[in-house]
């Protein structure tokens, strides 16, 4: 009486703990890990599994268990009605096997009863709402002849229909939360900030700045080369302020011819020109609520100019053709790889306008200016381009210092563009030198004018001391060749290189 009193006491506080256990959070393989290790404890049951279904593979696997290894756990798969675990989610059913030593359907596929004698399994299913969704299964030892095996089964059928409960809590949780993970891509893309390559002091700089602006209501300038990447930073400027649900409208002022500008910047009315037959917006107006991002505002025609000043300055305007003044709430975000300061110096680009975008300005570093990110900016479009052709290419550290020396004169646009030509043309899939563009490997137009610059100044050096030993010793050739270390047919090589002439026409 006292034993059974204690037996069920024990059961008790291991239902209670189990409990606790699986409402402290959501991670799946702990919470389970732990509900086994209770069970052993509490009512010394060994090698305690949890078996979910996967309805992928269509196998039961083992999501948590006490007692086994790793290589044992992922050993223990099973299709539906194999061996003793596969019949018991088949059937929904218990099952019990008193001595697993004498039962040839227990198949042992984890490999963790070396000696199967004496022990009994007892396996009951995982079920919510009449549907099997997974086993529980436990071994079990006899050593007290007052606890029947009814009783135990009883208990793990209890201990099966907390698990089930949360289990598909887990699964709901899990699905939401890769739910709200792809609306956040939706919304942010590969644009958040956090997700823009870049470790080197110079980015770090750009990222501190767009965390301190994007907050703001002001107007921001990017500066930088082609391919520096300033339209993804004007994008998480975007996406980090408390615009982000509104439109993020790019508009490149380059790509328009003159004449269409206006119209595709402010929009038109009905009959406004040949052709207009119906009303459009223009950029600002579908920017509304949102931020729009100007690129290469440098080449913006100097007669337009004045209307971007008034939308900054009143938000308001006109579309090509109308009367009706249009209010628009818009944050103006600007970008160019031009000199504005020196396109207004030369009256090419309004003062007023300058000194209304340059509020924050941000410089973007070339590629060549921030060398130590090309590794990792390597790595990332190799993993993506591999993934898009189903490859594994990988390069030499050789070939990757290749890419470090290259100077980019198309920033990370290049860099991109050179890591998809290397994985689409590979032939292997170690990339060496050799399999390198041709071009990564030629010196740039800076590196020859330097040569040439340097090897000038050599050639006028050297010109220098042999006309001032020639002058010292009386233009004798011997006397001057010996004076700086040449042989007399040496100097009158080098004489004839430079024109040495003296005054009485020797040479």
């Amino acid at each position: 009486m006292v034993q059974s009193l204690a037996r069920e006491n024990r059961i008790l506080s291991a239902l209670l703990e189990v409990s606790k256990v699986l409402n402290s959070s959501f991670d799946l393989e702990k919470n389970l890990s732990r509900t086994m290790r209770v069970l052993g404890d509490f009512l010394e049951m060994e090698r305690g599994s949890v078996f979910l279904f996967d309805q992928i593979t269509k196998e039961l696997k083992i999501v948590a268990a006490q007692g086994l290894t790793r290589e044992q756990i992922a050993r223990g798969k099973y299709k539906i009605g194999e061996g003793i675990v596969g019949r018991v989610l088949e059937k929904g059913s218990p099952m019990v096997i008193r001595n697993v030593g004498e039962e040839p359907l227990f198949l042992n596929k984890t490999g963790s009863r070396f000696k199967k004698g004496g022990i009994s399994f007892l396996c009951v299913p995982i079920r919510f709402k009449g549907e099997s969704i997974g086993v529980l299964s436990a071994d079990r030892i006899f050593k007290d002849s007052e606890v029947t095996i009814d009783e135990d089964i009883r208990v793990l059928e209890i201990v099966a229909s907390i698990i089930a409960q949360y289990a598909v809590l887990w699964n709901h949780y899990r699905e939401s939360e890769q739910e709200r993970e792809n609306l956040k891509r939706q919304l942010k893309g590969k644009y958040s900030l956090p997700n823009i390559i870049g470790t080197s002091d110079r980015m770090q700089e750009v990222f501190e700045a767009v965390h301190r602006v994007s907050d703001s209501k002001a107007t921001v300038i990017l500066y930088g080369e082609s391919g520096t990447g300033k339209e993804l930073i004007a994008k998480a400027i975007h996406y980090m302020s408390p615009r982000s649900k509104g439109a993020f409208i790019k508009f490149n002022c380059a790509s328009i011819p003159e004449g269409l500008l206006e119209s595709e910047l402010f929009g038109h009315e009905k009959g406004a020109f040949t052709g207009a037959i119906n009303a459009r917006k223009g950029r600002f107006e579908l920017a509304n609520g949102g931020t729009i991002l100007l690129d290469e505002v440098g080449d913006l025609p100097i007669n337009l100019q004045p209307k971007i000043l008034r939308v900054l300055q009143e938000k308001e305007f006109e579309r090509v053709g109308g009367e009706k003044t249009i209010k628009v709430d818009v944050r103006l975000l600007a970008a160019t790889s031009r000199n504005l300061e020196e396109l207004v110096s030369r009256n090419k680009f309004r003062e007023d306008l300058f000194y209304r975008l340059n509020v924050v300005p941000i410089s973007m570093p070339s590629l060549r200016e921030r060398k130590e990110d090309i590794p990792l900016l390597t790595e990332f479009f190799l993993g993506r381009f591999n993934q898009e052709n189903n490859k594994e290419v990988t390069l030499s550290a050789d070939a990757l210092r290749v890419l470090v020396d290259y100077h980019w004169p198309g920033n990370v646009r290049e860099l991109e563009n050179t890591i998809e030509r290397i994985v689409v043309m590979s032939g292997g899939n170690i990339i060496r030198p050799a399999d390198l563009p041709i071009n990564l490997k030629l010196p740039s137009h800076e590196e020859i004018l330097q040569r040439e610059s340097l090897r000038a100044g050599i050639e006028d050096i050297e010109k220098s001391s042999i006309l001032d030993a020639l002058e010292k010793t009386g233009w004798v050739q011997a006397k001057a060749a010996r004076l700086i270390g040449l042989t007399p047919r040496q100097i009158g090589y080098k004489m004839k290189k430079y024109g040495l002439i003296s005054a009485t026409g020797m040479q």
